[in-house]
């Protein structure tokens, strides 16, 4: 299995109680110390604007402002958003952003695009809250003036949604061909989202990555889904790897495991969030599959990989403050399941 893990951006309420002057420091410092190891092929931050459970004061960190800064401070790892949202800026322009980080970068971009969900962020921000028709519509067309984009170096569409003519991406994205039966050349695509009608077409159609919700069952059925839309286009289900996100909570016994829930919800409390989004949030986080001892989760970990799961992107809420648990799941969890 391979592994990626979020740089904590301050979405997550991950950044809580850490100076604005400091959190790029503390960000990079993390970045910097994934690069120079081995564990983790890839860091990834989230592409919104407030935070979450519920919008406050506390700081996020703009997703593409950061790969460029992650770009130049990095040498190693690859670099992803989970997942940008494609109504948020002009495919076109994105599809130049990217191609420029992928420069900056050596060639490490990955890009991680889904149709959004905040509405409270959409409306805030002036972007309307369409229906998911037209989220997914704009998913679809944006999608394919990126690979128009980076393959091409230009793109014309007039679309339903978006209208580019000859728009042109020079210089290409650094990054070739990417995963076998793969219909993109450039950076590699990640599209997020399990709805089983449009968005797991859009993968079969698009993608060299799956997202999809994590949990065993849910995991199981999506790639059915998936794989009946492949044989529907005569793709290689194989040639998409799936992937799945997951918030860890490790520790070596319960009352450890205890403190770092105790500690998530404090630092939720101080950021100003509600007691009753901090106690349906937690009840959450603790049903995760990724939440226990070392052992347990390797054994979660493992039953999802008998189902085709791949690369696990990670979340360690408490990375800005305590690295204990990133190497306890560095030294006990990845060996075993890379073995």
């Amino acid at each position: 299995m391979r592994f990626g893990i979020f740089v904590p951006q301050g979405w997550r309420m991950d950044l809580v109680g850490i100076d604005p002057d400091q959190q790029w420091d503390a960000m990079n410092g993390l970045a910097r110390y994934f690069d120079e190891g081995d564990t983790f092929e890839s860091i990834w931050v989230f592409d919104h604007f407030h935070t979450v459970p519920a919008p406050t004061e506390e700081a996020t960190h703009e997703a593409w402002s950061l790969m460029a800064g992650l770009a130049a401070t990095t040498n190693r790892v690859r670099l992803g958003q989970m997942c940008t949202c494609m109504s948020y800026r002009n495919p076109a322009y994105l599809a130049k952003v990217a191609a420029t980080v992928d420069h900056i970068s050596g060639g490490r971009v990955e890009m991680g695009i889904g149709a959004g969900w905040y509405e409270q962020e959409w409306r805030a921000y002036g972007y309307g809250f369409p229906s998911a028709k037209e989220r997914l519509g704009r998913l679809r067309e944006g999608v394919q003036i990126f690979r128009d984009m980076w393959t091409n170096g230009r793109a014309t569409l007039d679309g339903d949604y978006y209208q580019v003519d000859e728009a042109r991406c020079y210089p290409r994205p650094l990054q070739g061909t990417t995963a076998p039966g793969s219909k993109l050349n450039g950076i590699p695509m990640w599209i997020a989202g399990g709805g089983e009608k449009v968005t797991l077409k859009i993968v079969a159609q698009y993608a060299d990555y799956a997202n999809v919700d994590g949990t065993p069952e849910v995991f199981a059925h999506k790639s059915e889904v998936l794989r009946k839309h492949c044989e529907d286009l005569g793709r290689d289900f194989d040639s998409i790897t799936r992937t799945a996100d997951y918030n860890v909570f490790i520790a070596e016994t319960q009352s450890e495991l205890e403190d770092r829930f105790r500690f998530y919800e404090e630092t939720l409390r101080k950021g100003g969030i509600p007691e009753a989004r901090i106690e349906s949030n937690v009840a959450a986080m603790r049903r995760g599959p990724a939440v226990g001892t070392p052992e347990q989760i390797v054994e979660a970990l493992k039953g999802l990989a008998g189902m085709g799961l791949s690369y696990a992107i990670t979340n360690f809420f408490e990375a800005a403050y305590d690295r204990s648990g990133i190497e306890l799941f560095e030294s006990q969890v990845v060996p075993a399941l890379r073995g």
